[in-house]
């Protein structure tokens, strides 16, 4: 079974069967639109009363019994005239006829029951009785916020039961260690009503940010970055001529300013564009990288936001450089390097990759695009990086490469891409003077590491489970004491621990070493140390880890070395 049909096959016919028992069970629900999705599928309706999550386990038991029903599927093609007429009372159905190409459109079929469709299906309904139905949220037709709100029930399917059953084992540990319950419990960031969408981050988790933009920094400077900031809010005839009014004007903000409109960025790139072309550049400067941790806002739907991973203003670790086309394979083959030593060191070992290619509406010419296509595969090539084809998926000004993070939770993560642009240097009349000493055209390359800080945070903290990795807890030891004794030993310590800068602090809850112990774990500290009457004496240390494995008698040489090598990892 598994090697005849794809899941996407499977999921896609599950979606069809939803649909199926909807119809059933509420013939007044309009059918739009039903997707095999990567985690499963959704079905969007436009019910006669809208649906309730007491539904779900009505709809799902209808939809058993047309599993038990076995009724084959099967797809045919139509001619348009024959589908207005069995779809006419579905406007929904008419407008997706009208703008399919050509003089016929398929359906799909089984038993009584039918829907517009481009075919892809397993043999019968008998096949489907692995699935669970997960929720009901809102959408739109077309995606168009300004559009028919439609009522979305999504759900997933599998081929077995074993499959459909470490699913639901996996999403039950997701919701253990979803980042929110995290976030709260060990005090990091918090939302408010004052600010539906934008985070605020608590000490601790400002460390946390500070940690991981300080590292990442390192390696930039490194590498010849050069950091630079830029306005936070610009004029939208900037925004206009970049393209990004007409492309994200509906999840911009705006103000006016002396009968000036102004639009807070939703992306930092024009702003790089324009510390650029303060001057003329030279070929002696190329490749010339601005990096800058800028912050964006972008005007989402209150009902996509969750929690750190979808917000309204997040910091992106945006670098644009600037080159000729012969140095884009050179710099790709750096970041991809880069990417993977940052990756490593969070504890990610499973990155996947997919080269974007030239889409049907694009810009610049055929050899500029082969010449950048081909020099983000020798990159992927030299790295010795498999990654799949997404044909036609590039952006319209330039090919791309995407990195797909893998977590402890089988659930993939695109944080970094590099995009190729030649769209932008041509917008802005951007140039450089070549050693002919006339003008020629750079090529811009826009990449990010992290992606967005917050949502690398949160896809951090729920792939740790909360016990991050020793070198960005933002508190590393916490020293416990047996008793008041020990104080005086235990101060002398924390100063020593913190002079040589590890994130150290000192229990002085006055409590039972047990309830301190067990503090500590709740906290996911990674480092206890235990200081009592023996180690006072013998000026030593009892280390105990986060997992509850004890060392004795260490001499505070020895943890600072650990420590520098767990920071140096």
């Amino acid at each position: 079974m598994k090697n005849k049909y794809s899941l996407a096959e499977l999921r896609h016919s599950t979606a069809h069967l939803i649909a199926h028992a909807v119809t059933e069970l509420f013939p007044h629900t309009l059918l739009t639109i039903g997707p095999a999705t990567e985690e499963g599928f959704f079905y969007d309706f436009l019910p006669e009363r809208n649906f309730k999550e007491e539904d779900l386990p009505i709809i799902t038991q209808r939809m058993q019994e047309i599993v038990k029903r076995n009724i084959p599927l099967t797809h045919r093609e139509i001619s348009k005239t024959e589908a207005r007429e069995i779809f006419k009372n579905n406007p929904f159905k008419m407008e997706l006829i009208d703008q399919i190409p050509g003089d016929t459109v398929g359906l799909a079929e089984q038993g009584d029951f039918f829907d517009l469709c481009r075919g892809g299906h397993v043999a019968s309904t008998g096949m489907l009785g692995n699935f669970k139905l997960l929720n009901i949220s809102g959408s739109y037709w077309r995606a168009d916020r300004n559009g028919q709100p439609l009522q979305r029930i999504s759900g997933t399917a599998f081929f077995t039961a074993e499959d459909l059953a470490d699913y639901e084992r996996r999403v039950q540990e997701a919701e253990m260690y979803d980042h929110r319950r995290l976030g709260k419990q060990l005090d990091l960031f918090s939302f408010h009503d004052e600010g539906v969408g934008f985070p605020f981050f608590h000490p601790k988790g400002k460390k946390i940010i500070n940690i991981l933009t300080q590292y990442l920094r390192k390696l930039l400077e490194a590498d010849n970055y050069q950091e630079i900031s830029t306005p936070i809010m610009l004029s939208d005839e900037l925004w206009r001529r970049s393209g990004h009014y007409a492309h994200y004007k509906q999840n911009m903000y705006f103000c006016n300013i002396d009968d000036t409109t102004y639009a807070i960025r939703p992306m930092n790139c024009p702003g790089a564009i324009l510390v650029y072309k303060n001057r003329p550049r030279s070929y002696r400067e190329l490749p010339l990288k601005f990096a800058e941790f800028g912050l964006v806002h972008r005007h989402e739907l209150s009902g996509v936001l969750h929690g750190l991973l979808r917000v309204r203003a997040f910091t992106q670790d945006d670098a644009h450089i600037f080159c000729t086309v012969d140095q884009i394979e050179t710099e790709i083959g750096k970041l991809i390097a880069m990417i993977f030593k940052v990756f490593k060191h969070l504890g990610f070992e499973n990155i996947q990759m997919g080269l974007s290619t030239r889409p049907e509406k694009s810009i610049g010419s055929d050899e500029l695009w082969e010449k950048a296509t081909q020099a983000l595969i020798n990159g992927l090539k030299k790295a010795n990086c498999p990654y799949i084809i997404n044909e036609g998926d590039g952006a319209f000004y330039g090919p791309k490469i995407d990195f797909l993070i893998e977590d402890s939770m089988k659930r993939k993560w695109q944080c970094s891409t590099i995009q190729v642009d030649f769209f932008q240097p041509e917008n802005f009349d951007l140039s450089y003077i070549a050693p002919s000493g006339k003008k020629e055209r750079p090529v811009m390359i826009h990449r990010v590491i992290y992606g967005s800080l917050e949502r690398l945070f949160a896809v951090l903290l729920e792939h740790h489970k909360g016990n991050l990795p020793f070198w960005v807890s933002p508190v590393q030891a916490r020293i416990l004491t047996i008793t008041d004794e020990q104080k005086e030993y235990a101060n002398t310590l924390l100063a020593k621990l913190q002079a040589a800068g590890i994130r150290a602090e000192l229990d002085e809850t006055g409590e039972q070493l047990a309830a301190q112990i067990k503090a500590a774990q709740l906290d996911k500290i990674p480092w206890m140390l235990v200081i009592g009457k023996k180690e006072v004496e013998n000026n030593t240390i009892t280390l105990r880890n986060r997992d509850g494995k004890q060392e004795f008698g260490l001499t505070l040489e020895a943890i600072l070395e650990k420590a520098h090598t767990l920071n140096n990892q």
